[in-house]
């Protein structure tokens, strides 16, 4: 609707201006009508994880933690580092995967129409404006869920083609699927190794599977399987979970629990967030909210200050008839006893932390140490590391939480709260911390001990005598009167 405005001209005269405001309320509504797709209160399906960039303040403190090495996946690294696009290996992947399809009329015609229809709902998901035009985001969807599906998971046959080989940055023959060399591959290189091939997996792991910024919504890659497949078979989340739980186990990080082996492909938002739904801890985390005196728990003190305390600290292995995860950290029913999984902390397990924790951020509903404290949960079995130092490891452990926030008296967020509000109250205990000292001072050199019950029991004796000697003496004192 146009409207008239008063104004003046350069020469100082009034002058009437006409303008018409119909375009800004049409872009008005049509940014809201974006925004409110994006946010899932739309006619599209919500994405159950939104993928983004990595904040700022816990991205600084060392950004190639979240940066792929070897290819991107999904738009934020695309451009960033255009090398890592991989698009022939990509193509290879593609066709390879095309043809395994169980039905002919699955064309690249028809793979590329399912995506698209797609793409709103895809683009909903990233926390930030895509800036690619439709056509680039259709094809990055595709072949980013073919690489996924050729490299993790069965659906080409061995018999469909030759090992993507790589020399100096250009793919040759032909691709098929990696999985069973990757499942076979530790996910850090052994010592000494040299095997090229057994390092790009390596490589393609972390990538893939372990970054935050790294990643494309999950129903893509579970549409291109249904193609394929014709929807018959195992679910796409299924092909995966035996890659991603042999992974966790052999890192002995996690075992499959029963709520993650029943998954849908609707409940995965990503790779990366198949890999937290194994990190799930057993306990309930339910526990009182305050401690004596309405006092609410701050931040967790140091092992060292909870030793201090009498708290013994006892190594749990994760297995089936132990830990489930490494989350499973439990308080013996005494409460002075802590009973933690032992966590083998290497350069990509505290990578994995942190991207882990990085989309936690940007999806709260789903989802400092000292140097002192690693060397005495080292000398308990319960962290294991091949790092230079029991000191560099600290300095990962205090810079892992930097720029993360979360409210530690929130037992929705905090799972440990009933731990941490009993360790707690136990600290704060003198008798109890008293007891300890005495324990760590007098009853921790065998020889000492020893002496000290030598001794008890000298003096027992000697105020034994004297009792004896004193009604002896009073008894005779009473005769002779």
């Amino acid at each position: 609707m146009p409207l008239l405005r008063e104004g003046q001209s350069s020469g100082g005269s009034h002058v009437s201006v006409e303008i018409d405001v119909t375009p800004w309320a049409q872009e008005l509504r049509e940014r809201h009508e974006h925004l409110t797709s994006r946010l899932g209160g739309g006619s599209s399906t919500p994405c159950p994880i939104t993928i983004g960039m990595v904040e700022h303040l816990t991205r600084n403190v060392d950004p190639q933690e979240y940066d792929p090495h070897h290819v991107s996946i999904g738009p934020y690294h695309r451009t960033k580092h255009p090398r890592l696009a991989r698009e022939d290996e990509k193509l290879l992947c593609f066709h390879a995967v095309r043809s395994a399809a169980t039905r002919d009329d699955v064309t690249e015609e028809v793979l590329l129409k399912e995506v698209w229809l797609l793409e709103d709902r895809a683009r909903s998901c990233y926390a930030d404006p895509i800036q690619m035009e439709t056509k680039e985001f259709v094809h990055m969807l595709l072949l980013d869920a073919c690489y996924v599906l050729a490299r993790f998971t069965d659906i080409v046959g061995d018999d469909e083609g030759t090992t993507v080989a790589v020399a100096n940055g250009q793919v040759e023959g032909e691709c098929h699927t990696s999985s069973a060399a990757l499942a076979s591959a530790p996910a850090v290189p052994t010592a000494g190794g040299d095997d090229s091939d057994s390092l790009q997996d390596v490589k393609v792991v972390r990538d893939v599977l372990y970054l935050a910024e790294n990643q494309i919504p999950f129903f893509v890659v579970a549409k291109v399987h249904e193609l394929i497949t014709g929807g018959s078979g195992t679910c796409a989340v299924g092909t995966f979970l035996g890659y991603v739980g042999d992974l966790l186990k052999k890192q002995q990080y996690s075992m499959a629990t029963p709520e993650v082996t029943a998954l849908s492909d609707s409940d995965v938002g990503n790779l990366l967030h198949l890999l937290h739904m194994h990190l799930k801890p057993t306990g309930d985390g339910d526990g009182p909210k305050t401690i004596g005196g309405g006092q609410r728990v701050g931040r967790w003190r140091s092992a060292t200050d909870y030793h201090y305390a009498g708290v013994r600290f006892k190594s749990r292995p994760v297995g089936a008839d132990a830990a489930q995860c490494i989350l499973d950290v439990k308080l013996d029913s005494g409460g002075g006893t802590l009973l933690v999984p032992r966590l083998t902390l290497d350069a990509r397990t505290l990578g994995l932390l942190r991207n882990l924790m990085g989309m936690e951020q940007r999806n709260p509903a789903k989802g400092g140490m000292h140097g002192k404290d690693v060397e005495f949960l080292w000398r308990r079995g319960i962290i294991v590391h091949s790092l230079g130092n029991h000191a560099e490891v600290a300095d990962y452990f205090t810079n892992l939480c930097k720029g993360i926030v979360f409210k530690l008296d929130d037992p929705s967020r905090n799972y440990l709260l009933a731990t941490c509000e009993a360790l707690e109250k136990r600290s704060r205990s003198h008798p109890r911390r008293w007891m300890a000292w005495l324990r760590r001072k007098y009853f921790s050199n065998p020889w000492l001990t020893t002496g000290l019950a030598v001794a008890a029991v000298v003096l027992f004796c000697t105020v034994v005598q004297a009792v004896y000697s004193f009604l002896s003496y009073k008894q005779g004192a009473n005769q002779k009167h």
